[in-house]
């Protein structure tokens, strides 16, 4: 301010006795202590204050009346209430020898300097015009949402791995038997995110095959990572944001953060986000990851695609999602891991094999549930809502399964890079044959629904982790990664039927029509 009022005085005309000091409505405090510090340099002179306004008062010229002048000029400072007219009173026929308009710079505009603006009409009262521009103070709003969870307070993941956008509902109870969830689900009384799944407890000789299943099958998995993360850095963005769909995406999403580390020495963000069949992604999710990356850059993540679903689901809640006023540029285009059903063009293989992370639910994934939303507990400026199962520690693998697959990058570089070579330079353009095949399926068996068919061995599975099974379907010849979806369903008590000519390794076929009476009291499924 001491310095504000000497350059002031110096340009004051030398003999200028009159001076006013006019503020900008609420702008009131710092034009105010200006005149107050101008008084004590300007010595001999008399300095007088006053502000604009947008009230409307009539100026009567009688020595008597309050208000014997009045200037109206437009609004400078694009008003949230739009443009209109502002006022100064008692400036003009004051007989002032300089007046200094005093505005904070958001109100320095053109409309300002107009012709018939403020500086100008003052110009016709005085000799002398000064505009002071002070800086305009923008608190920083916060943001209604906020950052992402990270481990080891939420998740068995270190905290640079991955960044959920989710709200912590550890300490609410959403577990329902799996009978139960499965009749509501089916009967139209609830949507399958509104509650999670008793989390499956793998028998010791379940957990043997997940190991055995991921020795055999890691470097196998760190091709694939290596050649969808190469495509996506060569063809999506050279510093592409990572997202995955929670949850089956997250171990996904952080190997290809691992690997663009290991290879290229990129440090790429990686968050989870939530999406939900019939509900679209977390809009919420969307509009942080927008104020804080360039929308084009995001990629979305996932293990695996079956018929395509959550493909489909992703690109109509982007466009729900820009149509309802969100940024734009967010590319609906998921980069999988493995794309069985031909749903996707950025992917790692199309090959339909066990990816040992299905295999388990929590225990692989961070020891995070799947996502929740329900409208008692996510609100309209929430994300959506998961558990962080901290009581199953001792039977989490989640580390475990990203560093056996990591180990192995070093040993297929080449085989990447022969890889990624071959898929750019062929056609990726997706079919859908795999949607094609589920609506055979679902006609064939008389299910009528396709959402009951689940193809593919990530799907499989987790319809005998989650759901009520009716039976599985096999390929004929299917070898070892179809070891543990025989285990899990022998323990279920469900049929696997071996099928010729299946575009599937296998297909998972949910109890149509459930109800609790069509399954037993003990949950097996039965024949109808």
């Amino acid at each position: 301010l001491p310095e504000m009022t000497a350059r002031l005085a110096e340009a004051i005309p030398a003999g200028a006795r009159r001076i006013h000091i006019l503020g900008f409505e609420e702008l009131m405090y710092a034009p105010l202590r200006l005149a107050r510090e101008l008084e004590q340099v300007a010595q001999g002179a008399e300095v007088t204050y006053s502000t604009t306004t947008r009230s409307p008062v009539l100026a009567v010229d009688d020595p008597g009346y309050a208000i014997r002048s009045r200037i109206v000029f437009p609004a400078h400072d694009d008003p949230a209430d739009g443009p209109g007219d502002r006022y100064a009173y008692n400036v003009a026929g004051a007989g002032f020898d300089v007046v200094v308009a005093v505005v904070d710079s958001t109100a320095d505009t053109p409309e300002l300097h107009a012709h018939d603006g403020l500086l100008a009409q003052l110009a016709e009262t005085a000799p002398h015009i000064l505009l002071a521009v002070v800086p305009s103070y923008v608190p920083e709003r916060p943001s209604m949402l906020p950052e992402p969870l990270r481990g080891p307070a939420f998740s068995s993941y270190a905290p640079d791995e991955v960044g959920w956008l989710l709200q912590d509902l550890s300490d609410v109870t959403l577990e329902a038997p799996t009978e139960e969830r499965e009749e509501a689900i089916q009967s139209g009384g609830a949507h399958y995110a509104e509650s999670l799944p008793v989390e499956y407890q793998p028998s010791e000789q379940y957990q043997q095959l997940f190991h055995t299943a991921l020795d055999a099958s890691a470097a196998r998995l760190a091709q694939a990572v290596g050649a969808v993360t190469e495509i996506v850095l060569e063809e999506r963005s050279p510093r592409p944001v990572l997202v995955s769909l929670a949850r089956a995406g997250t171990p996904v999403g952080v190997l290809m953060r691992r690997w663009a580390q290991f290879r290229h020495g990129l440090d790429l963000p990686h968050y989870a986000v939530s999406i939900v069949r019939g509900r679209g992604i977390d809009a919420n999710a969307l509009r942080w990851l927008a104020a804080h990356h360039d929308p084009a850059d995001v990629v979305f993540v996932d293990g695996w695609t079956g018929k395509g679903a959550i493909t489909r689901e992703l690109a109509d809640a982007i466009k729900e999602f820009e149509a309802a006023g969100g940024a734009g540029g967010f590319d609906p285009e998921i980069a999988v891991l493995a794309d069985p059903g031909s749903c996707v063009k950025t992917y790692g293989t199309r090959e339909d094999f066990l990816i040992p992370s299905a295999c388990l639910n929590s225990t692989v994934s961070g020891l995070i549930s799947r996502t929740v939303l329900r409208a008692d507990l996510v609100g309209p400026d929430d994300f959506h809502g998961a558990k962080f199962y901290r009581e199953l520690a001792g039977a989490d693998v989640s580390v475990d399964f990203l560093d056996a697959v990591s180990a192995t990058f070093p040993e297929v570089v080449d085989t990447v890079e022969q890889q990624v070579k071959e898929l750019m330079s062929g056609d990726r353009e997706p079919t859908w044959e795999g949607w094609a095949a589920v609506e055979r399926i679902s006609e064939e068996y008389g299910i009528h629904d396709v959402n009951l068919v689940k193809p593919g061995v990530g799907e499989t599975t987790r319809v005998l982790l989650r759901r009520v099974p009716w039976k599985i379907l096999a390929k004929a010849g299917a070898g070892t990664d179809l070891d543990h979806v025989r285990l899990l369903a022998e323990q279920r008590g469900v049929p696997v039927e071996e099928v010729p000519e299946l575009p599937y390794t296998c297909v998972g076929l949910i109890h149509p029509k459930y109800t609790r009476g069509a399954t037993g009291a003990d949950g097996k499924a039965v024949a109808v």
